[in-house]
């Protein structure tokens, strides 16, 4: 047998505990993006990896424990964005880049989606805790970063998700056009 073909005959090389595990979340990431804590099957994230659930069980404790480092992974994303955003734009456009660099999170649907199943599995008093911890934590770090107003924040917040909710509903046009929104939500009676 030829070297090339030994070489490629060889037993490939092993993940590590930490990258099976790194891909463990990215694939949850995806999948309770889609069908939240409670509609998604842990089968279907291991059968992606490729390990088995005891396997996964053993790393997480439960589902909610790989659903808790999905939330984490998704906010971590969402800090490296803002951080990088801020350090390419210096101290006086921080906050402007930081605005900018959320689009970027729009355009991550697995990521935009995992945020607003984190918020949406918040009745569950573990998850709400970190979602709350971590809300804060992004909150402490983009006025830290942009010296921005408890005003400025709140408008920064509340676009974001309003964002989300665009985005995550497929709705181009208001990300484009403010007036949009203003016009779904008159109380007009459009048949007179």
């Amino acid at each position: 047998m030829s070297r090339e073909m030994a070489t490629k005959t060889e037993t490939p090389t092993r993940q590590t505990a930490s990258a099976r595990r790194e891909a463990l979340v990215d694939a949850a990431v995806k999948h309770f993006a889609l069908t939240g804590l409670h509609g998604t099957a842990v089968s279907a994230i291991t059968d992606e990896v490729g390990i088995t659930q005891p396997y996964a069980f053993s790393l997480f404790g439960t589902k909610k424990g790989l659903f808790l480092a999905a939330v984490e992974r998704s906010f971590d994303r969402v800090e490296e964005t803002f951080r990088a955003a801020a350090a390419g734009a210096g101290e006086e456009g921080a906050f402007d880049a930081m605005k900018e660099s959320y689009g970027g999170v729009l355009a991550d649907r697995s990521l935009l989606l995992m945020q607003l199943q984190a918020y949406a599995a918040s009745g569950d008093d573990e998850v709400r805790e970190l979602v709350r911890h971590r809300y804060a934590q992004l909150y402490e770090l983009v006025r830290e970063l942009s010296g921005a107003s408890r005003d400025e924040l709140a408008e920064f917040f509340a676009a974001g998700m309003l964002l989300n909710v665009a985005a995550a509903l497929d709705i181009p046009k208001l990300l484009l056009d403010d007036t949009w929104l203003a016009d779904c939500l008159s109380l007009k009676d459009d048949a007179s």
